[in-house]
This record gives structure tokens, C-alpha cells and sequence, in this order.
């Protein structure tokens, strides 16, 4: 067999063919189980290339399977077989149910005994039909909206309890009005692979929410999707027909089975050496902080990958992928390379090419930074765009030049014709847009490790008190910032992203790292949302959908736009380099749409050449285009 032929189940015509890649093994069984978990092995054949085999009589849909392998022991040599440890096909298509941590997945060979009680089991699935192909329902430009899918809806009164959680809730009425009014173009949910939570998160009595953890790259995690494939394929139907498209957060820079004291559960136990980077000692490479590095331009795993993305469109239909820690997907022996194989490789694939790609474009490991070098097609976060403009809002001196050039669409970073930013004041990992106001110091005690974890710099201010407050004056100082960081957001060229909570003013109680809080630190609270500010999110969400400038993506020259001090004349260099200026306006010449923003403490006037304007302080005021027949007749948007 060839790298590029079928791995994993195959139903055929009263049995069923495994394959499996495992070639330093000595020995693979295919171990089924029944009903009373009474398991039967079957003994697998290798061939020449590395791959073993079985064909299963009377096996078929619905079958519950694990592995097992043997051969050396050698940890140092990257060597892990184990035959008491029960494997997880890397090419499952579901699990019967979730991964549970526990000591004796971890234990060495001959000290932790049988492992499948402990373990789930892969469930052999029919293939059903492929989801026709269509052009994404997304474009760049748009709104993007980040989703966890747990504490999305666990509190959300309109979402029926026994749903709550969970991706069918995502597509619940309800949930799908409040995105269309905030004219989301695509959700980018969270992990919903099948992970384990990390070995420290059990004695402390938490548990994984975030999911970055995966064991498997095809089983959807049986607590987010009951209903596993057919699930997420109804949800994205569902939001399809609303036009909002579907992008998944994939983790392929490491698996759940950490360092060399994590648990041993699948890629493991069959090929470490293959499956997983290591340094010229035989040590696992750490480039990702969980104790592993994913080999993902080894051939093998270059294709799990690539089967991963393309099962995810061919039988849900999804639009897209935003890669966590994406320079590990392009990292070769001498750094990162934007031509890697499993880059070529995406952006050639016919499944593949049109889809949207997102990268998260940095990791910890060499040249682990790559901001603007993935080149085309790809979206990048861009954290560029979030330091910069929350150092502005927090009255940093000096920042009003980048401020205006993350505003226009980072020309600096994303050089040529189009910017390929994806803008974002908030995320998943960090202060909610709330808390960036209330909190000047990470508050993560309830992580369990004495508050070490998390970012220790978030560019965040707190309107003079630390944390919730029933003082008016800081309340209101705190909507009066959060409605300016929305403006700016909204106003800015490019793709944008919101994190689900944040247009209402979520808050994770100062917890800028709450991965391990699935609980109401992590679950947003629908009953107890700002509706005003709220509902300044939908009307700059309506604003932004009528006004094409903002929605472009072409990059912006000095023939498109002007910038303009109060009284309406160009930026002199000495204004710009003015440490202590924090005011200007951005003019669109053809439409004249502007954008006047003052970061000051007192209200600014500015004598545009239609009209004045005056601007509280700390606000963004928004002239709309009078070219957009939506926003005609001198509309504003204030925050």
C-alpha cells in the first residue's frame, strides 16, 4: 500500500478491511468489542510498506474496535509498544465516548495493566452520502464570530436544556437570529475533535472546556455532537441556509498524549517516531507548550491531515479551518516554509483549494512567529492589530500612527494588493473585550496554578478599579470603552472577529486563560447581558453589512483615503509623530465615508469637508458613505 491509499475501516460486502500504519511494530490485533464489552482479537498482517491489515467476516456498521500493537520499548528511542494499552484508530470516525484521564494510561509497559476498560472505543461507521460541493458561504471581508460550543448555549434560556452544549444548539432558531443580527458571516468554532483533558486538570477537580487537546482527528467529541457527523452536517445545513458559513478550529501541531509521561492512546502506541518530532537525542520536540510536536510534514501524517480536512468537508460540508499554532503545519528541519509540503498540498487539493484557510500564525517554537507569511490564500490573526489597538485605547503615548495603520488593513504586515488580516480585540485565549476595561492583571487563581498561567501583559486598563464595580462613574467609563473598541473593530478594514459574549459584554471574572473553567467562569450569560451595548454591536453590525469600504479586503493606498487632524486638513508629519495625539479622522475619498475617532478624555470637534463633527471623548464617531444608498442621509454610528 501507498502513502495515499485508504487507512482505517472499509465496509465491504459482509466484512470489513482495517488498516493501520504501524511499521516498526512487531504485531497489531485488532481487538472488537460487544454489548458486555467482552473483547475477541484478531491478528493483523504486514505488508512491504509499513501498513498491517485484517479483513473482519461479519463486521460492520456499528462495530466497536480498538487496537493494540507490540514491539520494542524504548522511550528514549521514541519507541512506546505496549500491548496492554488499548489504541484509538487514528482513522475512527466516531468513539462511543468521551476520553476520561486516568494515571494507568501512562503507566510503563507491564506496570498499568489492560487499558480498554479505561478507554473508548472506535465505532466502525457506513460512509454515507457526500455533502454536494459548494462555493464557501463566506468571504473575506465579513464577520467572523468565534464560538465554544459548551458554554455558547449552556445557559441560554431559549435553547431547550437537554441541547444545551452542544453543536445541534448552535442551530437552534434562536441562536441563529441573534447571529443575523449581528450579520455574521461565518462562526469559527472551537475544537470539536475527541480530546482528553490534560493529567494536572482531574486532582484539581477541572476539566478541559476548550477541547485544544485531541486524541482524534476524524471522531467529533461525543459530549459537543451526541449525534456525531450527521449532527454537524444538520447545523451547518441550518446555517448555510441562514448565509452564515462554518469554519472548524483544527489543533494538528500535537495530540493529547503530551510528553513522554503523558498517556499512551493512539499515534503513540503505533508510531512515535513517525507520527511525532523529535530532537537528534530521540527527545520529543516542544514547540507547541503540551509537551509534543505533531511530524506534520512527515508523509504518513501529511496525509491523516489532509484526510482529516477533507472527511470534515465531504461529509459536513464545512466552509473552512482556522489552524491553531500554524507555523507547526509548515515547519521543516531549517524553520518555517510558507511552500512546505502539507501547504502545497492544501492549496493544491481539489477539496481543499477553494476552502478558507486561517492560520494562527505563531507558535513557541524557532522562528516561531510568522505574522504575514503565509501568503495567499491564507487569513491570518492578526495580534499586530489587537496589541496596537488596545494600547491606544489605554492611552499608551505614541500609538497613533499604528492605530491608523491597523485601522486601514495592516499594509506594513500584509504586503500587495489584498490584506489578508483577520482583526480581533479579543479571543478565546486572553481577557474577554470586557474584562480587557475591569482588569489590569490576569485574575486565574481558579486554574489552579497559583495564577502563573496566562498571559501577564494584556495591554488592559481598568477605569480605576480593579475588577466588578457598583461605582456609576466606572460603569459607565467601562461601556463608554467597550462601545469604542467595538467601533473601532467594526471600522476597520478587512475580515474582523468578535468572540461569542464579547457584543454584550461577557466576563470571565479576570480569568484571561479559562481553558479549564467549564462552568459559569467559561459559560456566557445570556440572561445577564449589557443590552445596550448589545445593541450598539447590531447597529454598527447593519452599518458595516451596507458599507462595501470596510467589507474590501484590496488594500488601501494614499489615493483612497486621507487622514485629517480637527480641522480638516492633512496629517502633517509632526501631528503624526506627536507622542500625546490621539485624535484623527479617516476620510474614504470617493465615498466619504469617515471615520473620526478621539482618544482623549474631552469631547473634539472635526470640520470634515461635508459637516462638523463632534466626537465625546473616548468615542469613534462613524459619517456614513453618502455613496451607500443604506447608509445615505449622513447616517452615524457613535461608540
Amino acid at each position: 500500500m501507498t502513502v495515499g491509499a485508504t487507512a482505517g475501516p472499509v465496509i465491504g460486502a459482509g466484512s470489513t478491511r482495517f488498516t493501520v500504519w504501524s511499521p516498526d511494530a512487531s504485531q497489531l490485533w485488532l481487538c472488537l468489542f460487544d454489548a458486555a464489552d467482552r473483547e475477541s482479537r484478531l491478528p493483523m498482517l504486514r505488508d512491504a510498506d509499513g501498513y498491517w491489515h485484517v479483513e473482519a467476516a461479519g463486521v460492520g456498521a456499528g462495530a466497536r474496535y480498538g487496537l493494540r500493537a507490540d514491539g520494542p520499548h524504548d522511550p528514549d528511542a521514541g519507541l512506546w509498544f505496549d500491548p496492554d494499552k488499548l489504541l484509538i484508530d487514528p482513522y475512527a470516525q466516531a468513539l462511543d465516548r468521551e476520553f476520561r484521564y486516568d494515571p494507568a494510561l501512562a503507566a510503563p509497559r507491564g506496570q498499568g495493566g489492560d487499558t480498554a476498560p479505561l478507554m473508548p472505543k472506535g465505532v466502525v461507521m457506513a460512509a454515507p452520502e457526500q455533502v454536494e460541493a459548494q462555493p464557501p458561504c463566506f468571504t473575506p471581508g465579513g464577520l467572523i464570530y468565534e464560538v465554544q460550543v459548551r458554554g455558547f448555549t449552556m445557559l441560554h434560556p431559549e435553547v431547550p436544556e437537554a441541547q444545551r452544549g452542544t453543536i445541534a444548539a448552535i442551530a437552534h432558531p434562536a441562536v441563529i437570529a441573534h447571529l443575523k443580527s449581528l450579520h455574521v458571516a461565518a462562526i469559527e468554532i472551537m475544537p470539536i475533535n475527541a480530546w482528553i483533558d490534560e493529567r494536572h486538570l482531574g486532582p484539581l477537580g477541572l476539566t478541559n472546556a476548550w477541547g485544544y487537546n485531541p486524541v482524534s482527528y476524524f471522531a467529533i467529541d461525543p459530549r459537543l455532537a451526541p449525534g456525531g457527523m450527521a449532527e454537524l452536517r444538520e447545523a451547518v445545513v441550518a446555517l448555510h441556509e441562514a448565509g452564515i458559513g462554518v469554519i472548524l478550529d483544527m489543533v494538528y501541531n500535537h495530540d493529547g498524549e503530551s510528553d513522554r509521561h503523558g498517556p499512551t492512546l493512539s499515534l503513540r502506541g503505533l508510531d512515535a517516531r513517525g507520527y511525532f518530532r523529535h530532537d537528534a537525542d530521540g527527545r520529543l520536540i516542544n514547540d507547541t507548550g503540551t509537551g509534543n510536536t505533531i511530524a506534520c510534514n512527515a508523509p504518513v501524517m501529511r496525509r491523516l491531515i489532509l484526510d482529516s480536512l477533507r472527511h470534515f468537508v465531504m461529509q459536513a460540508g464545512v466552509d473552512g479551518f482556522r489552524f491553531d499554532l500554524g507555523p507547526a503545519l509548515g515547519r521543516m528541519a531549517d524553520g518555517f516554509d510558507p511552500d512546505a509540503p502539507l501547504l502545497a498540498d492544501m492549496r493544491a487539493d481539489p477539496l481543499l483549494a477553494d476552502r478558507i484557510l486561517i492560520a494562527e500564525p505563531w507558535d513557541i517554537g524557532p522562528g516561531g512567529y510568522q505574522l504575514g507569511r503565509f501568503g495567499a490564500p491564507w487569513l491570518e490573526w492578526n495580534d499586530r492589530y489587537r496589541d496596537d489597538m488596545r494600547r491606544f485605547w489605554r492611552g499608551d503615548g505614541g500609538t497613533l500612527g499604528a492605530f491608523a495603520t491597523r485601522l486601514a488593513g495592516s499594509s506594513d504586515i500584509f504586503g500587495g494588493e489584498r490584506t489578508r488580516s483577520v482583526n480581533f480585540l479579543a479571543a478565546h485565549d486572553g481577557f474577554t473585550l470586557a474584562d480587557l476595561t475591569a482588569y489590569e492583571q490576569r485574575h486565574n487563581h481558579a486554574n489552579g496554578e497559583d495564577n502563573r498561567d496566562g498571559h501577564g501583559e494584556n495591554f488592559s486598563w481598568n477605569n480605576g478599579v480593579e475588577g466588578a464595580s457598583d461605582d456609576p462613574a466606572v460603569r459607565d467609563a467601562r461601556r463608554r470603552d467597550i462601545k469604542a473598541l467595538l467601533s473601532t473593530l467594526f471600522a476597520s478594514r478587512g475580515t474582523i472577529m468578535l468572540t461569542a459574549g464579547d457584543e454584550f459584554g461577557r466576563s470571565q471574572l479576570g480569568n484571561n486563560n479559562a481553558y479549564a473553567q467549564d462552568n459559569a467562569i467559561g459559560w456566557i450569560d445570556w440572561a445577564g447581558r449589557d443590552r445596550d451595548v448589545e445593541a450598539h454591536a447590531f447597529a454598527l453590525a447593519t452599518w458595516r453589512a451596507g458599507t462595501p469600504d470596510l467589507r474590501a479586503i484590496d488594500m488601501l493606498n494614499d489615493g483612497d483615503v486621507e487622514w485629517l487632524d480637527e480641522g480638516g486638513q492633512q496629517m502633517t508629519v509632526a501631528q503624526w509623530e506627536d507622542p500625546d495625539r490621539r485624535w484623527l479622522a479617516m476620510r474614504y475619498r470617493a465615498s466619504g465615508l469617515a471615520i473620526c475617532v478621539n482618544g482623549t478624555t474631552q469631547a473634539c470637534l472635526f470640520h470634515l469637508p461635508e459637516e462638523a463633527v463632534e466626537v465625546p471623548a473616548r468615542a469613534v464617531e462613524i459619517r456614513a458613505s453618502s455613496a451607500d444608498p443604506e447608509n445615505a442621509g449622513g447616517k452615524k454610528r457613535r461608540g
